[in-house]
């Protein structure tokens, strides 16, 4: 059996794919590293008993980070073709922004500030949220030095979207208030 360590990011490097290494705090390496720890939260707040709309939902976008990590780790296009890693579609992007559409017509309109929290699921993906900000975030310091597919920054952005209104879905259906108590009245 292949052990799990091989000591080779004992030095602070760690590889991409295809061997090339760099610092493990090089932009290229925080930026996929806020998608994987995306992922990884997304699958706690799947942990939780959701709808499963909800939970399919969650689940193509585990599967969609997965090639955003795959891009980022793998930053040349050429590279990436020949070794059949795909990057992502616009297809994915507008996923997002129907699953955006569908479950905000399912939410009250908005009226004043969302405090964060709610339901145990609500409030991590409320987190999650911050952590898909994040990490799109991460992606944009990136860009300014280095070549970042512009629909990674779309996708990302879309999914803090699509965070924000699950939260708001899954704390109505829990019947637990989000309004801020301060702004946003009248």
């Amino acid at each position: 059996m292949t052990k799990i360590y091989t000591r080779t990011g004992d030095d602070g490097t760690t590889g991409l794919i295809g061997g090339k290494r760099l610092p493990k705090d090089a932009p290229r390496i925080e930026a996929y590293g806020s998608v994987d720890e995306l992922n990884a939260l997304i699958g706690v707040v799947r942990s939780y008993d959701l709808p499963d709309r909800v939970d399919s939902v969650l689940r193509d976008i585990q599967d969609e980070l997965f090639t955003v990590g795959a891009d980022l780790a793998l930053p040349d296009q050429a590279d990436r073709e020949r070794r059949g890693v795909p990057g992502p579609a616009q297809a994915t992007v507008e996923a997002l922004e129907k699953a955006i559409d569908e479950f905000e017509a399912l939410n009250e309109p908005l009226r004043q500030f969302i405090l964060p929290g709610g339901t145990r699921a609500g409030a991590l993906l409320h987190l999650t949220r911050t952590v898909a900000r994040r990490a799109e975030r991460s992606c944009v310091v990136l860009a300014r030095s280095e070549s970042v597919d512009p629909l990674v920054l779309r996708y990302l952005n879309r999914l803090s979207d699509l965070c924000f209104v699950l939260a708001r879905y899954l704390n109505s259906l829990g019947r637990r208030s989000e309004s801020h108590p301060t702004f946003g009245r009248r």
